[in-house]
């Protein structure tokens, strides 16, 4: 049972086969097994690539078993079109678009299965570029709220360093009004007199001023604070509500452009294997010396080939003679007197009707 499905698989004609030796019929159970087992791989491997594309499980199978029948039909097709028939050279031009074939195959099927013997590699490089990925977001955030955040924050400075002044300009006239009291400037005079009261009133006056101004200055400087904790937790929900698409950042091409980074060779070694999985049945095929099966493939699609064109040459000398026949019948005809009288006769008639109508087609008209 399993024999004649390999056999199947290998797209040699069973009913000629079996008529050949056990280890002819061998010869194409190898080869079968090969094309089951490569399908097998594609399965196997397309459903791992769509797993990453879909994330589920039974979309995955389904369409990782459709392009497994697809590869195992494709392989079954190319060798079963590869004929022996004795010429190497003409074998190899024959198997040249199938090689080229088998080397695509290979590609795609490798692919998917390097992402999974690599994963963790792979993890580790799709974890650096989303965390470069991660502060590249967090950096564009904040150039949209930055020039907000510096204008704000300029304004507390601002405010700031009015009570600064404000603060040097009232120290400055306390010493003035204390330095008079004791002497030692203005009128120079010990003692509270008039120019003492005079400065001291225009210390108290900035000395209000001041408490006023710092009043006001903490009222504003709330209001600015308030500002710039409602713009940080606007750059924090959008850097939040963005951070997910980064996280997302692990599909199928991430992880090809993953693998392209790591070091080629063992993805190469992979490719190499599954190559020559995939170019096993064909090079079989090249490789073998022609066989029982194929000395009877030869003479039964030659025979074949033998009735097919011995039957258009038939038809072909068929339609020819009975051109000829036709030429000499024709020519006989015309030299007949009695064919030339009748037809004669019905063109007079058919003459005298044609001006009958011209006739009366004048006759209207005018």
């Amino acid at each position: 049972m399993l024999k004649q499905f390999f056999i199947i698989c290998s797209g040699a004609d069973t009913d000629l086969l079996n008529t050949t030796s056990k280890g002819e019929q061998n010869k194409y159970v190898g080869i079968g097994a090969t094309v089951f087992f490569t399908a097998i791989m594609a399965f196997i491997a397309s459903s791992y690539a769509l797993f990453t594309v879909f994330d589920n499980v039974y979309a995955a199978i389904g369409f990782g078993l459709i392009w497994g029948l697809l590869i195992f039909n494709l392989d079954r097709f190319i060798v079963s079109t590869i004929k022996k028939r004795g010429s190497f050279t003409r074998e190899l031009l024959q198997a040249t678009p199938r090689l080229i074939l088998a080397l695509i195959i290979a590609i795609v099927i490798s692919k998917p299965l390097e992402l999974k013997l690599f994963e963790k590699e792979i993890n580790q490089v799709l974890l650096t570029e989303k965390n470069a990925m991660t502060l590249q977001n967090q950096d564009a955030i904040a150039l949209q709220f930055s020039p907000k955040e510096k204008q704000l924050k300029q304004a507390i400075v601002n405010l700031e360093n009015n009570i600064t002044v404000k603060e040097a300009e009232v120290n400055t006239l306390y010493n003035t009004y204390i330095a008079e009291a004791e002497g030692n400037s203005g009128t120079n005079k010990l003692g509270k007199g008039p120019v003492y009261k005079e400065k001291r009133e225009k210390h108290d006056t900035a000395l209000a001023e001041l408490q006023t101004l710092k009043a006001d200055t903490k009222q504003k400087i709330t209001a600015i604070e308030s500002e710039l904790l409602v713009l940080k937790t606007k750059y924090d929900n959008q850097v939040a509500n963005t951070q997910p698409i980064i996280d997302g950042f692990d599909g199928l091409m991430a992880r090809i452009n993953a693998l392209n980074s790591l070091p080629w060779l063992p993805s190469f070694f992979v490719f190499l294997l599954f190559l020559a999985i995939e170019t096993s049945p064909i090079i079989a095929k090249l490789l073998t010396p022609k066989g029982e099966y194929d000395f009877k493939l030869e003479d039964h699609e030659t025979a074949i080939k033998t009735v097919v064109e011995q039957r258009v040459k038939e038809r072909q000398l068929s339609v020819a003679a009975d051109f000829k026949i036709n030429d000499k019948v024709y020519a006989d005809l015309s030299e007949e007197d009695e064919l030339y009288d009748y037809k004669q006769k019905k063109a007079r008639a058919l003459m005298q009707l044609q001006a009958d109508a011209f006739y009366k087609q004048q006759q209207k008209a005018l």
